[in-house]
């Protein structure tokens, strides 16, 4: 009989402010993998077909090898000595995330892609032993962490010992192999150490909503990256660390209490140079505060950008037509959605 399940996946917001590469909120924006395995069906390359709907529908690739999310779960089945997919699987993808904008896309992917490799390959693994395969393809934690766990969380990569770090620093490419290194590259990839990366859960006032502003154009994670500096000032460390440390409990206090979350929402580590990447970006964080904006706690890039992410408890429509006035002045148009967090991570639903 043919077998039906699906996965939800949440988008995320990784820094909120200070935090950066150390914390992540899921949020609900939800990438869904509605599969069906029937084994009356065969010729099918790797025995996965994909079809797609939603962000990216044009251009994603529809092979399981070239396609981010059933790569990962063609990784994962290597891993234990499966060489495709065990039978033959049709997996739509409805996409949601827009890609390129801050909000997780390619993190969502990968967990999406280590659950499908999960149920597929029927391997029992824990959300905790499957968190060790995403950080092997995707090596900030933030996103995938928030991703895969649910709500506001902070993480860390674990220091691992030598033989460890062979396998920690591999590429993407070696991982997940490029259909043109022919179908016996990476046939026994390595598997990950156990326990690479560790979280925490942090509380979350039940008052408090992001409102996320989508500007129409990609900033791609890598060029996000590449205008930040090598060193940091001590003082801007500890600018940064001071703050954080104020606002994982700020946001888990009821009812908030705005300008400390506004001013623990600083920083110094990402935001100042990756302003030249976003029209209007400075201005929009300075502009719209809780003194000119009631129901505004506090505002950041989502991410690496360019979506802006404002936290508040009420009043989203004005808070929201503020900052896309302003992206208008810099001829960038926006849509806006008002997301509560995605407490419990990602979800497999049996059917």
């Amino acid at each position: 009989m043919p077998r039906s399940f699906t996965i939800k996946v949440p988008c995320s917001s990784a820094n909120i402010g200070p935090g950066f590469d150390v914390v992540g909120l899921a949020l609900s924006i939800w990438l869904e993998l509605r599969v069906k395995v029937d084994h009356s069906l065969s010729g099918v390359p790797q025995n996965c077909e994909i079809s797609y709907e939603g962000e990216g529908a044009k251009d994603l690739p529809r092979e399981a090898d070239s396609n981010l999310i059933t790569r990962t779960a063609l990784y994962v089945l290597k891993c234990h000595d499966i060489r495709s997919f065990p039978a033959t699987t049709l997996v739509h993808i409805v996409n949601p995330i827009p890609l390129g904008r801050g909000l997780g896309s390619s993190g969502a992917a990968v967990v999406a892609g280590v659950m499908l490799a999960n149920a597929i390959g029927q391997l029992g693994l824990s959300k905790e032993r499957m968190m060790d395969y995403c950080l092997m393809i995707e090596r900030h934690p933030d996103n995938v962490t928030a991703a895969m766990m649910g709500g506001f969380v902070g993480s860390y990569l674990r220091e691992l010992d030598p033989v460890d770090m062979e396998r920690k620093e591999i590429p993407l490419s070696e991982v997940l192999p490029e259909p043109a290194g022919g179908v016996d590259t990476g046939l026994r990839p390595p598997e990950p150490p156990n326990g690479i990366g560790h979280h925490i859960k942090f509380g979350w006032a039940k008052e408090v909503k992001a409102i996320a502003i989508i500007p129409n154009f990609e900033l791609s994670t890598a060029n996000s990256r590449s205008v930040l500096p090598k060193m940091y000032s001590a003082k801007d460390m500890i600018f940064n660390l001071q703050r954080l440390a104020v606002l994982t409990t700020a946001l888990t206090q009821s009812p908030p209490d705005a300008d400390l979350i506004y001013q623990a929402m600083q920083d110094k580590v990402h935001q100042p140079y990756r302003k030249a990447l976003i029209p209007g970006l400075t201005e929009i964080l300075l502009s719209v505060t809780p003194k000119s904006h009631p129901g505004l706690l506090g505002i950041c890039l989502s991410g690496a950008g360019p979506t802006i992410l404002a936290l508040a408890t009420h009043n989203f429509e004005t808070i929201a037509s503020e900052i896309l006035a302003r992206f208008a002045k810099e001829g960038v148009e926006c849509a806006w959605k008002v997301l509560e967090p995605a407490y419990n991570g990602a979800e497999y639903i049996e059917e």
